[in-house]
């Protein structure tokens, strides 16, 4: 039944029940004759989940003062991240919703398409443990950091070509070394070279990830 949604998110599932629930409306619920769980329970424990991986992610990742950290989260778990990243994943069409939710518009509905995104999540952790979900979760976070135009984490990269700039003969570039994994979960290796030198390497879920690591590292080793 969920066969090809497997296929887009990544994951199949062992128990579908979890995933029958966490696309399950209220709405849908309430009209039913007979009963059915909606997703609300695992909405909670999905944004748990959620806030857990991605706070670990974060911590991590970047060497930020707990305010910054804690607004680059906000930025990823508020209500408009987690409908960016259910779009990517067509979750709004997968929805069980009732006669007047969809007559509302319901499956294009921020509010209503966040929350079955965290109730995904849950399932995925209820099914296949934390790992899973963080291997679901992780791709978005790395995709929204590669693309966002916030300005409070550092972007390793414009840092690194500001200081090399400083020496015009200097030029710093990018090559994708390798890369392993099945799609859903591939991982990328980046080496950045000055001139003709490796200065460092990164590897990410996404090209700009591994690039972003790279750059990361080739500070490191020059002291920055």
């Amino acid at each position: 039944m969920y066969r090809d949604f497997e296929k887009v998110i990544g994951y199949q599932f062992k128990n579908t029940e979890y995933l029958t629930i966490a696309l399950t409306h209220s709405s849908y619920a309430n009209e039913t004759r007979e009963p059915v769980q909606n997703n609300e329970r695992q909405e909670f424990l999905g944004d748990a989940v959620l806030s857990i991986v991605v706070s670990d992610y974060l911590f991590n990742r970047f060497h930020l003062a707990e305010g910054d950290l804690t607004k680059l989260r906000a930025a990823l778990v508020c209500e408009k991240g987690l409908f960016s990243m259910a779009q990517k994943i067509g979750l709004g069409k997968q929805l069980r919703l009732g006669r007047g939710e969809e007559l509302m518009g319901g499956r294009e509905r921020p509010s209503v398409v966040s929350d079955a995104f965290e109730a995904l999540i849950a399932a995925i952790y209820l099914d296949g443990g934390i790992e899973c979900a963080r291997s679901f979760i992780l791709p978005f976070v790395e995709d929204f950091l590669s693309n966002t135009e916030e300005t409070s984490f550092k972007d390793y990269k414009t840092i690194l070509q500001e200081i090399v700039q400083q020496n015009p003969e200097e030029r710093v570039t990018y090559a994708l070394v390798g890369q392993s994994g099945p799609d859903h979960d591939k991982r990328f290796e980046v080496e950045v070279r000055l001139n003709s030198n490796v200065i460092g390497r990164g590897v990410g879920r996404s090209k700009k990830s591994a690039e972003q690591l790279a750059a990361k590292e080739a500070l490191e080793l020059m002291g920055k």
